[in-house]
C-alpha cells in the first residue's frame, strides 16, 4: 500500500474548483445561469476527454514509457492484454522463449481464474503478471469509485492467489474517468498505458500492425499487443503469431532490448 497520501491531480482539483463555483452561480445568481451551465458542460466534457485518451496523464499518473534510465539501456517493454486465452498464450509463451524475452501480460480476472495454468506458466518463465480488471466491461470507464474499486480489487485478488505480485493496472482500452486514481492508489498500483500500439484486436494485415507498433519505434517505448481478443489473418490465424516473431527480430536490429514492465 502507498503511504504517501493521495492528492488528486492538479487538473482534477482545479476541475473540482470550477465546478463549485459553476453550481453555486448557478443557484444563487439566476443572470448568470445560463453561462454558468455553459461553464459546467465544458468541464464536464474536459474531463470526459481526459479520460478517452489513453496516454492522457491529467487525471493522474499515467505511465507512458519507461523511466530515462531504461531507455538509456536501450530497453523497451512488450506487453499483452485481454489474455490468458488457451488457444492463443501458448503460441505467444512459445515464441518469447524461442527468443529468450520476457513480457508483461495484462490478464483479466476471470480469464485468469479459468486458466490458471497458464498463468503459472507465465510466472515460470519469468513474465510478469499485471492486473486488466476482472471483467473487461465496456462501460467501467464509467463507474463511480466503488465498481473500479470492485473491478480491480477482484482481479488482484485473484491474480496475486495463483502467484503473480501484480503493480500496474491498465483499464480496456486505456479509458477511464477522475476517480480512478485514488482507488489505484489505495491499491498501490499505477496505472500503465503505451507509447504504440497495434490494434491487433481489429486489423488482420500482420504489415500493418507491424507498422503501427515499429513506425517512429525508441528506447524507452512501451508497445501494445494482445494474446485475447485477437484479430484474425485471411488464413484464420491469430495476426499476433505473425507481428511477434517479426517485431521481435526488428527489435534486435535496432539493437533494443525487451523487459517487463517493472524492470
Amino acid at each position: 500500500m502507498n503511504q504517501r497520501a493521495w492528492r488528486p491531480a492538479p487538473f482534477v482539483m482545479a476541475s473540482l474548483i470550477v465546478a463549485v463555483a459553476a453550481l453555486i452561480v448557478l443557484w444563487f445568481v439566476p443572470p448568470w445561469r445560463l453561462w454558468a451551465l455553459a461553464v459546467l458542460l465544458l468541464n464536464f466534457a474536459a474531463s470526459t476527454l481526459a479520460g478517452l485518451l489513453p496516454r492522457c496523464a491529467l487525471l493522474g499518473e499515467n505511465l507512458t514509457r519507461l523511466p530515462p534510465a531504461a531507455a538509456q539501456r536501450g530497453e523497451v517493454a512488450l506487453t499483452f492484454d485481454d489474455g490468458p486465452d488457451p488457444e492463443i498464450t501458448p503460441q505467444v509463451l512459445h515464441i518469447l522463449d524461442q527468443h529468450q524475452i520476457r513480457a508483461t501480460f495484462f490478464c483479466i480476472g476471470e480469464k485468469a481464474a479459468a486458466h490458471p495454468d497458464l498463468c503459472r506458466a507465465m510466472l515460470a518463465r519469468g513474465h510478469r503478471l499485471e492486473n486488466h480488471g476482472q471483467r473487461h466491461h465496456t462501460l467501467l470507464a464509467f463507474s463511480g469509485s466503488g465498481g473500479w474499486r470492485r473491478e480491480i480489487g477482484e482481479a488482484q485478488k485473484i491474480l496475486e492467489r495463483l502467484g503473480g505480485q501484480p503493480r500496474f493496472f491498465r483499464p480496456l482500452a486505456g479509458l477511464r474517468n477522475p476517480m480512478l486514481d485514488a482507488v489505484l492508489h489505495a491499491a498501490g498500483l499505477r496505472l500503465a498505458s503505451w507509447t504504440r500500439r497495434g490494434y491487433d484486436t481489429r486489423c488482420g494485415d500482420a504489415d500493418a500492425v507491424l507498422a503501427r507498433l515499429t513506425r517512429h519505434l525508441a528506447a524507452g517505448d512501451i508497445l501494445l499487443l494482445h494474446d485475447g481478443n485477437a484479430a484474425r489473418d485471411a488464413q484464420g490465424m491469430p495476426v499476433v503469431f505473425t507481428v511477434l516473431p517479426r517485431l521481435l527480430a526488428e527489435l534486435s536490429a535496432r539493437n533494443l532490448h525487451p523487459v517487463p514492465l517493472d524492470a
